[in-house]
Parts: structure tokens; sequence; C-alpha cells
């Protein structure tokens, strides 16, 4: 008896987006990905986490790293499960000199990475020669 087995192709879609170097990127991305996720037919509270993550990925670029960057979002289907993988790309970071980048307002930022971890299933950051990328996974319920 021969076992046969399904080779079940994932559905792949991904968007790439340049990001401006400048605070108003985060807004008008936003907007973009939200008619994006929506066009993906994303879950609505799947979407409004990706959303978060997305904004707090494309902040630190942003703010702390070096331009240029890009956002990457890839839906894929893995064993059943959909997921959303959200990477966004920089130059690395903005101190020269090594050392790392201070916060003027401690008070007011650095949770942006716990949202990060706390949202997704999984997450972390890539060095490559061109700089860094910062990545998410979200599953679909």
């Amino acid at each position: 008896m021969t076992a046969q087995l399904d080779v079940v192709v994932p559905e792949a879609d991904e968007h790439v987006c340049p990001l401006p170097h400048i605070p108003e990127a985060v807004a008008v991305v936003r907007r973009r990905v939200r008619t994006v996720l929506a066009d993906w037919n994303l879950a609505p509270d799947l979407a409004e986490d990706a959303l978060l993550v997305i904004s707090e990925l494309i902040t630190n670029a942003v703010v702390h790293a070096l331009p240029p960057a890009v956002l990457r979002l890839s839906r894929v289907g893995t064993g059943g499960r959909g997921a959303l993988r959200v990477e966004v790309t920089d130059a690395g970071p903005a101190a020269a000199d090594g050392r790392p980048v201070t916060d003027p307002c401690p008070g007011e930022h650095g949770r942006g990475l716990d949202l990060i971890t706390a949202l997704a299933a999984d997450c972390g950051t890539r060095v490559h020669p061109g700089g860094i990328t910062w990545w998410a996974e979200l599953l679909a319920a």
C-alpha cells in the first residue's frame, strides 16, 4: 500500500512599501496598509493587531535608524493556519559611533517592542550587511 501525500501550495501575497524617513510616514503607511489588509480579507482583530505592530516597527525605523527603510508584508498559509509576516528593514542604528541611541524622553517611549512581543506569535531581528530587519509574525485565528 502506498501512502498518498497531499501537497498543499501555500497561498502567498506580498506587499512592499518604501518608508519615507519622516514622522508622518507612520500615518501615511498605516492608511495604505489598512487597505491592503482589507483586500487580503484578514479578520478585523488580526488587522488591528498587525497595524499596531507595523506602526511600532515603522516608528522605530524613522526615529532610531538610518534611511532607507522598507516595509514588507507577507501573507502565507502554512499547515492550515494563516500567518501575516511583517518586516521593516532599515540601514541600522542612527548613532554612527556605535553607541546606543539614547531617548530624550524615556517615559514616553520604550514600550513598542513589548507590544510587538505580546501581539506576535514570533518576532526577532536579522542583521545583514545592508542594515537590520525587524520582523514579527502574527497568526490568524
